[in-house]
C-alpha cells in the first residue's frame, strides 16, 4: 500500500515521471502543472459547494508558491551572484538609517566613516 501511494504521488506530482515530462521547457511544465494544479482547486470547491473553501485554498496555494518562488530566487541569487548579499565594501546593513543618535537628550552626529553596529 505504500509503495502504492508513493508511486501514485510520484506518476501526478514528479514532473520527471509523469507525462509531462516529454514538454522539453522545464519552465512551460512547470507552468502546465500550476494550471492543474488550479483547476483542481476549483473543482474540489465547486464538489464541496462552497466559493469559500476555493478562496481559502487558492490563498494557501499562492502562499506557499511565492515562498517557493522567493527561496529559488535568494538561492539562485546566492550562487551566482554572492557578492549581492554584502554592500558597500562588506558592510552589509543596508540601507544606513541613521546618521546621528540621541544620548541623554542630545543628538551626537555620527562619523561619514562609521559602520555603524553595537558590536564596532
Amino acid at each position: 500500500m505504500r509503495e502504492f501511494i508513493y508511486n501514485s504521488w510520484n506518476g501526478v506530482m514528479d514532473a520527471e515521471i509523469n507525462p509531462l515530462r516529454h514538454i522539453p521547457d522545464t519552465n512551460a511544465r512547470h507552468m502546465v502543472l500550476q494550471v492543474l494544479a488550479w483547476m483542481w482547486c476549483i473543482v474540489f470547491s465547486f464538489y464541496v459547494g462552497s466559493f469559500w473553501v476555493f478562496g481559502i485554498s487558492a490563498i494557501a496555494h499562492l502562499m506557499v508558491l511565492a515562498a517557493i518562488a522567493i527561496t529559488v530566487a535568494t538561492f539562485e541569487t546566492a550562487r551566482q551572484n554572492p557578492g549581492f548579499f554584502l554592500k558597500n565594501n562588506g558592510y552589509h546593513s543596508f540601507p544606513r538609517a541613521r546618521q546621528y543618535m540621541w544620548i541623554n537628550g542630545k543628538k551626537v552626529v555620527l562619523p561619514n566613516g562609521d559602520p555603524g553596529g553595537e558590536h564596532e
